[in-house]
């Protein structure tokens, strides 16, 4: 197993940082998070046209780069230092992988060009009202229809669905979960948005009446579809993890060195010596495990969901403490609004629980290690 870069994924690394630098400033992000939908336009078809970041491990038959979730992880991580307020996530982490993970090729070829080239924003509607992201939690029900689906039932906490013009719905049949993909617009559907702890991740609960849906991939195959879109997207939000934790460290030692209290400065003193350096051992071990977590999902798929769930369990712990730790080193200055340490704070904790908290994590790690 290698955790080296090639010099072409760290010169990707170079380009989308700098990118996201002029684009994605702290003022650009507070200006965003207060939007309804919380997306610059003009910088999400850069993203996807001139970076190709949308479709990086999108096949090059549906209008993508062929590239796999090492080059993702290299995105994400940067995508997490600056808390880019966009519906990457939900389109790129869940709904790209869910359409490819259904096996329908004539799904993917009316929909992934769009997604890969930004021309359209998609979020995968899983969790319902009790928030559980255990597939065996879903109870919306779709039933067969004259000219196709139909869908009645609820889902919450739908991430990025805010900007979303697609929704790929999990449903469940008379065979079993099963997949769809519900237009915006479509007649049955309400979206009310929900207030979140993170501004920058905008969620909303849609409510399905009898909605037309279009099923993706087979009627009842939806479990292990969804099961390996999980994995990578935890993968994937793990690298975003270890890049928020990182921005915080480098923060607090950034005003460790020009904060002066006593006449020092306040990184001279041992306490606060002591706090980084244990900030520093979080990230690196979500790193770590973060990292080999990528390598697992582009070269040994068996081992992908135990490296999964234990890179989302270490570091949404790494990136809480870390956003803490930056807060408290910070002072007075760290609890106020103006600084950007407490939307950290918020990024961490939300993400904590996206995709199932740590003791479901770990749960799941158990459970796949057969203990």
């Amino acid at each position: 197993m290698s955790l080296v870069f090639t010099p072409e994924q760290e010169e990707m690394r170079r380009a989308v940082r700098a990118f996201l630098v002029a684009r994605s400033s702290s003022s650009e992000v507070r200006r965003l998070m207060e939007t309804p939908e919380g997306i610059d336009w003009d910088v999400w078809h850069q993203m996807a046209a001139q970076l190709g970041l949308h479709g990086l491990a999108v096949p090059e038959e549906y209008g993508g780069s062929g590239y796999g979730p090492v080059e993702q992880l290299v995105v994400f991580e940067e995508v997490g230092r600056a808390l880019l307020c966009a519906p990457f996530f939900g389109t790129v982490a869940l709904a790209i992988p869910a359409l490819l993970a259904a096996d329908d090729p004539a799904a993917a070829k009316d929909l992934l060009p769009g997604l890969a080239g930004g021309t359209m924003v998609a979020a995968l509607a899983f969790t319902e009202d009790d928030g559980a992201w255990d597939p065996d939690a879903t109870t919306l029900r779709a039933e067969t229809a004259a000219d196709g689906w139909t869908l009645t039932g609820a889902k919450s906490f739908v991430i990025d669905g805010a900007a979303a013009g697609l929704f790929l719905v999990v449903g469940r049949t008379g065979r079993g979960l099963s997949l769809f993909a519900v237009e915006a617009g479509a007649p049955g559907l309400t979206k009310v948005q929900l207030e979140t702890l993170d501004l920058t991740r905008k969620q909303v609960r849609l409510s399905f009446d009898g909605t037309p849906a279009r099923l993706v991939g087979t009627d009842g195959a939806g479990q292990a579809a969804l099961e390996r879109t999980l994995d990578l997207a935890a993968v994937l939000l793990a690298a975003e993890q270890v890049g928020g934790a990182q921005a915080c460290l480098d923060m607090t030692v950034e005003y460790a060195k020009v904060r002066t209290q006593f006449g020092r400065k306040i990184g001279s003193f041992q306490a606060v010596k002591h706090r980084c350096a244990d900030m520093l051992v979080a990230v690196e071990s979500a790193r770590s495990a973060a990292y080999h977590a990528g390598w697992a999902a582009a070269n040994a798929r068996e081992e992908l969901p135990v490296a999964a769930a234990m890179a989302k369990a270490v570091a949404s712990e790494a990136y809480a403490f870390c956003a803490a730790e930056t807060i408290q080193l910070h002072g007075g200055i760290g609890f106020t609004w103006e600084h950007d340490a407490h939307l950290y704070y918020r990024r961490a904790h939300s993400t904590a629980l996206l995709l199932g908290d740590p003791a479901y994590q770990r749960e799941l790690l158990a459970r796949r290690l057969g203990i």
